[in-house]
């Protein structure tokens, strides 16, 4: 049989006694007591912790889906003034270009024959009334028309999309 003999500690603490075995002390008692105590109120923080966490990144997500909606909506107004610019530049470019067809026009004439310049003042009627269609429809309208066009006519389209690429290569790349 296994019995316990109480052992008594030389502490300061007179009520701290020690047993020899399994049995527990009341101040191991005490200690299981503070532990577990201190681990619920650890818990307790933790939690508390992550809730406060949550609150805090949706409060953060929120203010970012703000600042995003707002840098959206200047995106949508700057580029709706940069497509109008655009329109405008654009315009005024062909019907520069048909005036100096149109000027020329006579020069063609006497350098290559009458036939050669009606071929250039047609050119040039058909620039001006480009730009003028250009300058009456709207932005909408001319994004349908690009639609339509690259749905009718995709070879052409690419074609088109290719020249232009290599034109602006020329223009904006650097020597090799």
């Amino acid at each position: 049989m296994n019995t316990t003999t109480p052992t008594t500690s030389s502490t300061t603490d007179s009520t701290f006694t020690q047993f020899d075995g399994d049995t527990a002390t009341p101040a191991t008692g005490e200690a299981k007591s503070r532990f577990n105590a201190a681990l619920e109120e650890a818990k307790a923080g933790a939690s508390a912790l992550k809730s406060e966490t949550a609150v805090r990144a949706q409060e953060y997500t929120a203010q970012a889906k703000d600042q995003a909606a707002v840098y959206a909506d200047k995106a949508k107004v700057k580029a709706g003034d940069l497509a109008v610019e655009g329109k405008a530049k654009a315009s005024e470019a062909l019907a520069a270009l048909s005036r100096m067809v149109s000027d020329n026009a006579a020069k063609i004439d006497e350098s290559f024959g009458a036939q050669y310049g009606d071929y250039a003042r047609s050119a040039a009627q058909s620039l001006q009334a480009s730009a003028d269609k250009i300058d009456q429809k709207s932005l909408e309208e001319l994004g349908e028309d690009a639609r339509t066009f690259v749905r009718e006519k995709p070879g052409a389209s690419v074609g088109i999309a290719v020249v232009a690429g290599l034109v602006l290569a020329r223009l904006f790349g650097g020597r090799r």
